[in-house]
């Protein structure tokens, strides 16, 4: 376990919070910083305060699809969630059981040649593992219908159970979501972007904050399974990683805007830090043993003390900051997943005569 706290079910946002109360919106949710072992309470509608001029933020503009469907393997009843589309035109999937609740639960994959009816007349072959290593996603090719087409007809969002309902397709799009010109987009919501609104945008930019878009296309998680993230694809485009460089050269600080957005960054990153313009398919896993080559502080969602993400904040803010901050989370009762709180790692601002142990808290 990375780090040693259990999250209490009550702890997880079950809707978004402007459906909370009157007069929410995006914005009005939990922000914990920290800096090292030091951690304050904030709202997140602080952020401009928090942050300088001449700070960038890197952000993460891929859409999010409805990537869930209806279907059938025999006479079983499935849920597929589509993950991502390969070069050769094969869609990695994930099959699960529906649990009479509107959500789902877990089900062993393939085997290979399952064959899977869909809406809109639309099959899915199953053909191999996407990963040696486990069975949950296969690479499944698709016929008839076209997938991004059924999606759009018949498909919704990827949902869990700790999610009270259903939800519209854009209640998961963030201020930042652009369209791509092929329909690609993410399984799920690159939802640390989520709380920012346009007010929130501008006030941002009135200040002097930089922003750089880059591109991720998150595949699907698992409540049941924390396992090191698959390869996803991405694209740093030439304007930002200008950017990138250009604060790095500077006094500014780059923020990335989530997990994806640090994966995109420091994959398109050179070993002296130096950005390039790319655009493929990363498998990168960022650790503490490889550290970050680009970024110098994150805002992110509170991620379960399992979850590989978390390997990534350690190699941010190193161990014993990450768990100081996330008991400081529980005993602060904020809110876990998409819906939830989010937090902020920035580096410390001046050097400590104290070190940070994990028993700090």
């Amino acid at each position: 376990m990375t780090v040693a706290v259990r999250v209490p079910e009550e702890l997880s946002a079950r809707i978004p919070v402007e459906q909370r109360g009157a007069g929410l919106d995006r914005d009005a949710v939990r922000l914990l910083v920290s800096r090292g072992c030091e951690v304050s309470h904030q709202a997140f509608v602080e952020l401009p305060r928090l942050l300088r001029a001449g700070d960038l933020l890197v952000v993460n503009t891929s859409t999010t699809l409805a990537a869930a469907v209806d279907g059938r393997a025999g006479h079983a009843r499935v849920v597929v969630h589509f993950s991502a589309r390969g070069d050769d035109g094969r869609w990695a999937v994930e099959l699960r059981d529906p649990d009479g609740k509107g959500t789902t639960r877990a089900r062993a994959g393939g085997p290979a040649g399952m064959e899977v009816r869909l809406p809109g007349g639309a099959r899915l072959v199953l053909e191999e593992p996407l990963s040696a290593h486990g069975d949950r996603l296969w690479w499944a090719r698709a016929s008839g219908a076209g997938v991004l087409g059924m999606l759009r007809e018949h498909g919704r969002p990827i949902r869990y159970s700790y999610t009270e309902r259903d939800q519209p397709l854009s209640v998961y799009q963030t201020v930042f979501a652009l369209p791509c010109a092929d329909g690609a987009g993410s399984a799920e919501m690159p939802s640390a972007a989520r709380p920012f609104t346009a007010r929130l945008v501008a006030e941002l930019v009135s200040r002097g904050v930089q922003f750089a878009p880059v591109t991720l296309h998150t595949g699907v998680a698992s409540a049941e399974v924390h396992e090191p993230p698959y390869p996803e694809r991405f694209s740093v485009p030439e304007a930002s990683a200008r950017l990138i460089n250009a604060v790095r050269a500077g006094d500014g600080r780059v923020v990335a805007v989530g997990t994806t957005a640090v994966r995109a960054v420091e994959s398109a990153a050179e070993p002296d830090g130096v950005v390039r313009a790319r655009a493929g398919w990363t498998d990168l896993v960022v650790t503490p043993e490889r550290g970050v080559r680009v970024v110098d502080g994150l805002l992110t969602g509170l991620h379960e003390p399992e979850a590989s993400h978390l390997l990534m904040l350690e190699a941010i803010a190193g161990r014993a900051a990450i768990d100081h901050s996330y008991k400081a989370a529980l005993h602060g009762l904020y809110l876990w997943h998409e819906f939830g709180d989010v937090h902020l790692i920035l580096p410390e601002e001046a050097p400590h005569t104290e070190h940070c142990f994990s028993n700090c808290w």
